[in-house]
């Protein structure tokens, strides 16, 4: 006759360890809260990085014909009035642009940020 025992181990930690691991791969789908986050993130975002690069970038054209300017590069004043000049061309559009990024997306956005939120309050 065979002596056949039952073995059961049980780790509640290993558990929850290994459904985290399994969530991570499992196909996620996202809900209708999610989604409308997400959408309401966009239209908050848009333009801030075009933005930010153009002021940025002109700030940093400025600063290096202010540097012309206090002859930490031995240059000619008009180098330092040039690159400022350009400086400061580069920095004048950074606001507008931004601007128009976020009010033509915010506009493509709207209809369905609003069909989201009617849909999810009427579910309520």
């Amino acid at each position: 006759m065979e002596n056949t025992t039952f073995s059961y181990n049980y780790s509640a930690a290993r558990n929850r360890e290994v459904e985290s691991i399994r969530r991570k791969y499992m196909p996620q789908e996202e809900s209708k809260l999610e989604k409308l986050k997400r959408l309401d993130l966009r239209v908050q975002m848009a333009g801030t990085v075009e933005g930010l690069c153009l002021g940025i970038i002109g700030a940093l054209v400025f600063g290096v014909g202010l540097c012309f300017f206090l002859d930490v590069f031995a240059g000619a004043a008009w180098l330092s009035a040039l690159f400022m000049i350009i400086g400061t061309l580069i920095m004048i559009p950074a606001y507008p642009i931004y601007r128009r990024i976020a009010r033509k997306t915010k506009a493509e956005l709207t209809p369905e940020i609003l069909r989201l939120s009617e849909e999810i309050m009427k579910h309520q």
